[in-house]
């Protein structure tokens, strides 16, 4: 009963945090939105940081636990980028919140100690898009003048902006993400 009262409580302080922003966003609020007084809200968590870094903290691990997983097993810098884009589409789509935070509050997070972690993690992503986009140049998969840097960073902020682009009407996620990746792999120009 009280890991159900505390998943709630994160889950209704995340969607606070996602539409009023994670500093706008009060204890008060957050107890007012559970229906119990601020200081109940204690008896679950030490602060409000601790909500933020449960939120944060459970992200930024799946997403990575995804794209080392798609390092470990994929055949290919191909293969590895179609699984984190996969995984990428399913993980954001569960952690709305999050990334709401993360776009919102970015300044706040990277600058507070007990959030270093997320510029550590941002910075591993990183590593894992340019090594297989750098991989993938080097065995004749992509261009050779590829910019890896470029392409990742544009890549990152189609994928990493709120899930609704995945709700495109009368297409499946599954529709929209294999249409990314043909736009991605095979471009739009024709080739005749």
């Amino acid at each position: 009963m009280g890991s159900q009262r505390r998943a709630r409580l994160v889950a209704l302080a995340g969607e606070l945090f996602a539409q009023k922003g994670y500093r706008a966003t009060t204890v008060r609020e957050i107890a007012d939105a559970a229906g119990i007084l601020s200081g109940s809200l204690y008896h679950h968590f030490d602060s409000k940081e601790s909500i933020a870094d449960e939120i944060l903290s459970s992200f930024i691990n799946e997403v990575l636990a995804d794209y080392r997983g798609a390092v470990a097993s994929a055949q290919s810098p191909r293969a590895t980028l179609e699984q984190i884009v996969r995984s990428t589409s399913r993980t954001l789509s569960r952690h709305r919140a999050a990334l709401a935070m993360l776009q919102n509050d970015w300044s706040y997070f990277a600058a507070q100690p007990r959030f270093a972690y997320l510029p550590k993690a941002l910075r591993e992503i990183e590593r894992i898009w340019v090594t297989q986009l750098e991989a993938g140049k080097e065995s004749g998969l992509f261009r050779a003048d590829l910019d890896a840097r470029l392409t990742y960073r544009l890549l990152r902020d189609v994928l990493w902006i709120p899930e609704q682009w995945r709700r495109t009407r009368g297409y499946s996620t599954d529709q929209v993400v294999d249409g990314f990746l043909r736009i991605l792999f095979d471009g739009i120009a024709s080739r005749a």
